[in-house]
């Protein structure tokens, strides 16, 4: 990765990260967290590294566990955001640091498992990440990568690109070939590949459905916005009155589904793959 390319990226995350730790990362449910973390074996006493950790959606859930966390992600204010939250929910058993999770700085065989949700599924040079995770990762220890199903069996995406349709009819949504980096192992086959070329044994494709609500097309809107520089990229060129349209359009939906209830539950199909380092 040039130079450029890895401050532009760390430019896109830190003007994330707010809104990332707002609408994102306080949406996940710690407690389906915590049950695909133990899809890696992940228990008390363990040494634990999160890659891409973002705000902290998968290094809390850990830490809670009885992990010793250490999160690293490329963007600064995103591990700003993990501290805070860890000093102030007194977690003395998390670690933040700013690291490209292309070169980790770490020694080889330094923890029990390694993790990304999330994360290490954006990166240009997956092989790369995936790679540099099992170095880290002592024999014996596990890999635990949580990714995206298609985007078709990912609700909160339907309903954002369907909602951008009805306001923009001649868009067509997200190239297929090559799918964009959050799809890149969408399929459990090439997932499975990936990992086990980056020298995993005994890799396990797990599906799991996470569940999230949302109880209006704004906080839907916010979400999506703030989960990806991708989303930010696709409607840099609506203007105002397009936003607040498809706002209108996810409100619909959003209402549509919650079927006279509260809130909305949209479901998002994941590919949990665990492998374990010989």
């Amino acid at each position: 990765m040039e130079a450029i390319d890895l401050k532009q990226t760390q430019q896109a995350w830190d003007n994330l990260a707010n809104g990332y730790d707002n609408y994102v990362t306080s949406t996940h449910d710690v407690e389906f967290t915590k049950k695909l973390l133990k899809h890696a074996g992940l228990q008390r006493g363990m040494k634990f590294l999160d890659v891409a950790a973002g705000t902290g959606a998968l290094t809390f859930p850990a830490a809670q566990i009885g992990a010793r966390v250490t999160s690293i992600d490329i963007s600064s204010n995103m591990i700003s955001f993990l501290k805070r939250r860890a000093k102030r929910e007194g977690l003395a058993n998390i670690e933040g640091c700013v690291m490209d999770g292309h070169a980790l700085g770490f020694p080889d065989d330094s923890f029990n498992v390694t993790g990304s949700q999330f994360g290490v599924m954006l990166f240009p040079d997956l092989s790369k990440g995936l790679q540099e995770m099992v170095r880290v990762t002592k024999p014996g220890g596990s890999v635990l990568v949580i990714a995206f199903s298609t985007p078709d069996r990912v609700d909160f995406i339907q309903f954002f690109f369907t909602a951008l349709q009805i306001v923009m009819p001649g868009f067509h949504g997200l190239p297929q070939d090559p799918p964009p980096l959050p799809f890149q192992v969408s399929d459990p086959a090439v997932f499975r590949k990936k990992m086990e070329e980056a020298g995993l044994r005994d890799v396990r494709i797990i599906s799991e459905i996470e569940q999230v609500e949302f109880q209006s097309g704004t906080e839907l809107w916010n979400s999506v916005i703030n989960s990806n520089p991708i989303a930010v990229h696709v409607t840099a060129g609506l203007t105002e009155k397009q936003k607040i349209e498809v706002r209108q359009a996810m409100d619909d939906m959003v209402r549509e589904q919650a079927r006279g209830d509260d809130v909305a539950i949209l479901k998002a199909e994941l590919n949990v793959a665990v492998g374990r380092k010989v």
